[in-house]
């Protein structure tokens, strides 16, 4: 493939900055959120369950995004390359 090929505009770099950061941010407060509840859970157990339900909602949800930033941006970069084998020991 050419260089062409792999060249990204300006203002698809500032697109794809933006959806990281918001990706960021996003993971930022769910683990925010779920730090708080695990200290909380340690003093009252019965906050376990809201833990535990948090995780389970917000989990998929960082995965997803994760997932559709990558796509957006092997969209915009084009296939990544080839492993390169590490030497046989």
């Amino acid at each position: 493939m050419s260089d062409a090929a792999h060249t990204i505009s300006q203002e698809e770099l500032v697109v794809l900055q933006k959806k990281f950061s918001e990706i960021k941010h996003a993971i930022n407060n769910a683990l925010a959120v779920m730090m708080a509840l695990s200290e909380m859970s340690q003093r009252r157990p019965d906050y376990s369950e809201k833990l535990a339900s948090t995780v389970l909602t917000k989990a998929p949800q960082i995965v997803s995004s994760l997932q559709e930033f990558t796509q957006a941006l092997n969209e915009k970069t084009g296939p990544k390359p080839e492993a390169v084998p590490g030497p046989s020991l």
